[in-house]
């Protein structure tokens, strides 16, 4: 599976680390690994507290060019009152928006705690030179950004630049300040194990405070084969310099089931020292929805209608 990335990095320059010694991925071994985790039961109170640590760790998500200001304060409303007939819910982790939004998002979460995550640097396709990412970045920061959420150079990264996608990464974590970076992969566009590894480890090294698989555009998006890649390359790195590094799977998970078989896996992978939302996220949109109808079917024995679920 994945292995020798500890003895294969150690004596590199980190600026190298990163990408020239990335380990090889037994794409056969991580499959079936992965496939392991959905099989596990999770039953009564277990499944219920697993639940309520799936919806605090949601980055409720509105990413469309349809965006109004409305949408984004009933998003907000929602992310601070899940299901007003359970008092006591968490709140999500955080409300992702495009940079125009932020200032709307922050006036209505007011003191919640909720954070407020932006995409940034020419998001989704990344298409963009490297002075407009940037002020896009300090854009979104200046306007209240919590953390921002930016995509890599695909292109130069297919093309074998691996030092431009470094520094850029480590460009746009300079601009993002005090602002926590989660680093998009676009893993449906790599195209092998091999590829996500490599891109993850750049992306650490690079100075990602996460690491994501996609911007929720592009299919497939989060898998657990993908994710289990990235776990693992997070697990090296944490071996290798003692710096915990969060994981963010987006796009594509929408039901609750899933989303506890991903919890089991990080737990495996890297501790329960990962299992809260300062070091891993679902970016979705409609996953919460589905985490309250299965919190109220756990409550109540029986299934509330979607009707009583706000629609996002």
């Amino acid at each position: 599976m994945v292995s020798g990335s500890l003895t294969m990095l150690s004596d590199l320059p980190d600026r190298q680390a990163g990408f020239s010694l990335s380990p090889r991925i037994d794409q056969v071994g991580v499959e079936e690994r992965a496939s392991r985790f959905t099989k596990r039961s999770i039953k009564k109170e277990s499944k219920l507290n697993g639940l309520k640590l799936v919806l605090n760790m949601i980055d409720l998500t509105t990413l469309e060019g349809k965006d109004t200001a409305g949408k984004v304060k009933q998003l907000c409303y929602k992310a601070m009152h899940p299901h007003d007939s359970y008092p006591g819910l968490p709140t999500v982790a955080a409300i992702c928006v495009y940079p125009s939004m932020v200032k709307v998002a922050k006036k209505a979460l007011g003191d919640s705690g909720i954070k407020i995550a932006s995409v940034a640097t020419a998001f989704p396709g990344g298409q963009a030179p490297k002075d407009v990412k940037i002020r896009d970045t300090k854009y979104a920061v200046h306007e209240g950004a919590d953390e921002v959420d930016m995509v890599i150079s695909r292109g130069k990264f297919h093309a074998g630049e691996y030092n431009f996608v470094f520094d850029e990464i480590a460009a746009i974590k300079e601009a993002c300040g005090e602002a926590r970076l989660k680093v998009i992969l676009e893993t449906g566009e790599l195209g092998t194990f091999d590829k996500v590894r490599r891109a993850s480890d750049i992306a650490m090294h690079a100075g990602a405070d996460f690491i994501k698989t996609s911007t929720g555009k592009i299919a497939p998006a989060a898998t657990m084969p993908v994710t289990l890649v990235m776990l693992e390359a997070i697990r090296d790195f944490y071996y290798k310099t003692g710096r915990m590094i969060g994981m963010k799977p987006a796009g594509g998970i929408s039901k609750s089931k899933l989303a506890l078989h991903y919890l089991v896996m990080v737990k495996e992978v890297l501790g329960e020292d990962w299992l809260n939302n300062h070091w891993f996220r679902f970016g979705a949109s409609s996953l919460a929805n589905d985490v309250l109808m299965q919190i109220m079917k756990e409550k109540t024995g029986v299934y509330q209608s979607a009707n009583y679920f706000s629609v996002d």
